[in-house]
């Protein structure tokens, strides 16, 4: 790299590895987004481990494949039809893009993890008059899957096309049973390598059922940086390579592991599809600190659950560890979310909402007023609102038990 020429800089020598690998598009070292040399080459051999038809590495994380999935919907002019249950990085693409959306709202749950109905994708499909595409997120937040398999099937049927956010099921290709997206059916799909498998953060791949990945780096390069971390695209490269030689069979014995940790403790209640997704109905935030004592981070907590990512790389030591840590807390009782409201008036389409004028007010006086830009933190990164969408009070009283005390409205 130009300016640092591989040296570290004195007093960081925890850096000193990072900065010998960190190069640039020197010569031999191909280029991401034009890719036909060593790194084209690897990310064949990703579709190849996969079964995808065609592949493209990200070092933008999931979030630069779901605008490039969304870029290429909108050349071909389609209608998105999207559950509610989406990462903000889907909205800031849409409204990036210029796209609007039909919603498909859960029929239970809530919308970080909200269980969906075949039919309403079926009567929004039906309603869209055609050249639709249909955008899913499975594994969410708590390790629900969707029905890939039916909803492709459905998409099939009327010509439309399946997105699938897999970023927390890089590894689900590789367990007993493969349920990965491609393997299901999906169209396109992106998995964030940095999730579930051993990846430095920003880790991705963008997975397609055909042989286009040339043609979806062009819409990857109007979003991503002209210069990828090479740091990144060697951990995919590494983590693929790890896969390939027996980090497969590392993926399986984490799941056995996680379903003998669940055996071990009766006392809780776990609920998720996933097995390397540990999710516990449970006053979270309580259970989240007694595990914090112990020197156990969750990945996400809430009055209603708590999520715990476990890896393939986590050994039976580290297995043992947590089914101990977990054996010595008491869950208390989950609080039981509002019912979700009938689906708010798009009073603004979503791109002139974001891009307002916006000032930020306290809940109690947002009745009536314009959702703005959206904020929420990540994780979960799921918007209980939406740019443009008209404020009730049904929804700030969702807002206000996920403790939501302020938000942003048009101005």
């Amino acid at each position: 790299m130009p300016g640092h020429k591989g040296r570290s800089l004195p007093g960081h020598p925890a850096l000193a590895g990072a900065y010998a690998w960190d190069i640039t598009e020197i010569a031999g070292a191909d280029s991401l987004f034009e890719a036909d040399g060593i790194l084209r080459a690897g990310e064949s051999r990703t579709a190849a481990l996969y079964g995808s038809a065609d592949c493209c590495w990200s070092a933008g994380g999931s979030t630069l494949c779901i605008q490039a999935m969304l870029a290429r919907m909108k050349a071909e002019n389609r209608r998105i039809i999207a559950a509610r249950t989406v990462h903000r990085a889907f909205l800031n693409a849409c409204i990036l893009l210029g796209l609007e959306v039909t919603w498909v709202m859960p029929r239970s749950g809530g919308l970080i993890a909200g269980a969906y109905d075949l039919s309403d994708f079926e009567q929004a499909l039906r309603e869209s008059g055609g050249n639709a595409c249909v955008y899913v997120t499975s594994p969410d937040y708590c390790g629900n899957l969707q029905d890939v398999g039916a909803l492709s099937t459905l998409c099939r049927q009327y010509g439309a096309k399946l997105l699938v956010d897999n970023a927390h099921g890089a590894h689900l290709a590789f367990l007993e049973e493969n349920r990965h997206p491609i393997t299901l059916g999906a169209d396109f799909c992106c998995d964030s390598a940095h999730k579930m498998l051993p990846a430095l953060t920003g880790a991705a791949v963008l997975h397609c059922a055909e042989p286009c990945g040339m043609e979806m780096k062009q819409y990857m390069q109007l979003f991503g940086s002209t210069s990828p971390s090479y740091l990144i695209m060697q951990s995919i490269e590494a983590a693929m390579g790890w896969l390939a030689e027996g980090g497969t069979e590392c993926v399986k014995a984490a799941a056995a592991r996680a379903e003998r940790l669940r055996q071990a403790l009766p006392q809780f209640r776990f609920i998720g599809d996933d097995p390397l997704h540990l999710t516990i109905c449970a006053a979270g935030n309580d259970l989240a600190g007694r595990l914090r004592a112990q020197n156990v981070e969750c990945e996400y907590a809430d009055s209603t659950c708590i999520v715990l990512l476990l890896s393939p790389v986590m050994s039976e030591d580290d297995f043992l560890r947590l089914t101990a840590a977990l054996s010595a807390c008491t869950p208390h009782p989950a609080a039981v979310p509002p019912a979700l409201p009938a689906l708010p008036e798009q009073a603004v389409p979503m791109r002139e909402a974001a891009l307002s004028t916006w000032e930020i007010i306290p809940v109690e006086k947002a009745v009536g007023r314009i959702c703005g830009p959206v904020q929420v933190p990540c994780p979960p990164a799921v918007p209980i609102l939406v740019s443009g969408e008209r404020i009730t009070q049904d929804w700030l009283d969702l807002m206000r038990f996920y403790g939501i005390e302020s938000l942003t409205v048009i101005r």
